[in-house]
């Protein structure tokens, strides 16, 4: 059935194509080759369910593409054109989703979405139908999350409303401070996303592609990066989205020009590995019985997750046309959908040593959840286990017997092939359960640091008279560092060194080093790189 599936969605990938080809709105990019040889499970996009079945409207708004809806699936009214958003839960079982919408007969039609207005709706499940409770105020591209203290916060571009709960009839609008850190801030602030680490502080990614770092999430965001994190491919980036389960932070970015979206996975937020596939693209939202609703655009991706902290549903901002093409009461306009997602399921590695190509044995324990046996609902042959470079392509670890552990299920691999190397956080497991259904999976090694120490320069202040530099270094990871090397370079050349003791989470250090010779003049690019244990911690070129 996916096979079937994923043959569609390429053909009304065409089928579109051939249809707009005369607009700037989308280019067909091209593949890498070896996307090809992807097995099932290898692609984020792989990992998207059927919708539940709902009401088809019958002669509703939009193009015969996509006349087959579930018009109660998210968030849909005639009158109102919906945009971004995401869901929160509490405790009475309600699903609360904060969502962004105009009139559909404005004056510019789609294009009158910077006058969009921010609404609160609720449901009884998780996929809908939304229903608009009240206003919030004026905004865009919302994105909610909930502080430590219970308070809410909604993002919209440019600011932030904060209300007490989640049902507050009083919300209040407040902007975020941001302090760069001396380093560019990329293509501006704007549809930013959020992600809870493990102490309450929040991680932002930025349009661009920066990671910043809040210390509860509405103090003042500070810039640790100095380029973007996405990956290194052509793109019109836009619509990151970045959430933290129980074992790594997750982020998926859309190249809006080419309708193509990528998966990026992380041991610290700042520093990323990309899985090959797509993470979606025109087409994921399919039926029970293979019918594909063709949405022209999917975008403003939001996750909701599960206490692990696993994603169990995406929804999206979708529209039937080209944006310039929805004008005011025509039969064109956007909605907000919901779609499941496998959620995978919840893997650790037993071995105590580090894993290299001398391993010969690899224990992987599989746990029982509600709803899932490890120990008779999978087909242990189909199982393979490794580095992701691997697993993706059919490679990896093969089983060679297996043990009952209580309820859990403790898979022995032949160490073989695992293409583990020392930068491995997260190794993966592919395969399916007896019906044929996928699993998949990230496994916790006992020997990594999930929460590391992140050390971060500020730009080196020259001082003349002295003959000094003097820099600013800041821990804004979640463990004690260890003693580390600072070294600044400038035009190729060390020019000067020291030595920053440890520093506790948040905690700061003032070096001041004796330089080998004097600079000429003060904000030079100067190249500063911190390291520590052998491994590079941070490398950055504060411009001029």
């Amino acid at each position: 059935m996916k096979k079937n599936i994923a043959t569609k969605i390429l053909l009304g990938l065409s089928v579109l194509a051939c249809s707009t080809s005369t607009y700037a709105q989308t280019v067909e990019r091209e593949r890498p080759a070896e996307w090809q040889q992807l097995v099932p499970g290898a692609r984020f996009m792989d990992r998207f369910l059927a919708m539940p079945e709902g009401t088809q409207g019958k002669q509703t708004w939009g193009t015969d593409s996509v006349q087959n809806r579930y018009t109660d699936n998210g968030i849909e009214l005639p009158d109102i054109s919906f945009w971004g958003g995401n869901i929160l839960q509490t405790p009475d079982k309600r699903y609360h989703l904060y969502v962004c919408g105009w009139p559909e007969n404005s004056p510019k039609g789609h294009m009158f979405w910077s006058n969009s207005t921010v609404f609160h709706a609720t449901s009884d499940k998780l996929t809908g139908p939304y229903h608009i409770q009240n206003s919030i105020g004026k905004g865009h591209n919302p994105e909610a999350f909930r502080l430590d203290d219970g308070r809410i916060v909604v993002y919209v571009i440019d600011g932030y409303y904060i209300a007490t709960n989640e049902d507050s009839p009083i919300w209040y609008y407040q902007k975020f401070d941001f302090d760069p850190r001396d380093r560019p801030i990329i293509e501006g602030l704007s549809n930013l996303t959020f992600a809870r680490r493990q102490d309450g502080s929040r991680l932002m990614v930025c349009r661009g592609g920066g990671v910043w770092i809040s210390r509860d999430g509405i103090s003042p965001y500070r810039q640790l990066t100095g380029k973007r994190v996405y990956p290194a491919v052509e793109g019109k980036f836009e619509d990151p989205v970045v959430w933290k389960d129980s074992l790594q932070y997750h982020l998926i970015v859309n190249d809006w020009l080419g309708r193509i979206a990528y998966y990026q996975r992380s041991k610290d937020g700042i520093h990323w590995v990309t899985e090959q596939g797509e993470a979606y693209m025109p087409g994921v939202s399919f039926h029970r019985d293979g019918e594909i609703e063709h949405w022209f655009k999917y975008e403003r991706p939001k996750v909701f997750q599960d206490h692990n902290g696993r994603a169990i549903q995406m929804n999206f901002a979708v529209i039937d046309t080209i944006k310039w093409n929805d004008l005011p009461g025509d039969r064109h306009s956007s909605k907000n959908i919901c779609i499941p997602l496998n959620k995978g399921i919840l893997l650790s590695v037993l071995n105590t040593q580090p894993i290299d190509d001398s391993t010969r044995r690899i224990e992987v324990r599989i746990q029982a959840e509600p709803g899932f046996n490890p120990q008779t609902d999978i087909d242990i042959q189909s199982l393979r286990f490794g580095a992701y470079t691997e697993v993706n392509y059919g490679r990896g670890c093969l089983p060679v017997k297996t043990r009952k552990d209580g309820k859990d299920l403790i898979v022995t691999f032949d160490g073989k092939g695992s293409g583990i190397t020392p930068d491995e956080f997260a190794p993966k497991l592919i395969g399916h359960t007896t019906k044929g259904e996928l699993l998949f999976g990230y496994a916790y090694l006992p020997y990594v640091n999930y929460t590391p120490a992140l050390l971060s320069a500020r730009r080196p202040q020259y001082d003349s008279s002295q003959g000094t530099l003097k820099i600013k270094v800041e821990n804004f990871g979640l463990s004690t560092s260890q003693p580390a090397e600072v070294e600044v370079r400038l035009n190729d050349k060390t020019i000067a060194q020291g030595t920053v003791e440890s520093l506790e989470p948040y905690g700061v250090s003032e070096l001041i080093l004796p330089l080998s010779f004097h600079p000429d003049g003060d904000n030079l690019p100067y190249e500063v790189i911190i390291r520590s244990g052998g491994v590079e911690m941070e490398r950055h070129t504060f411009l001029q």
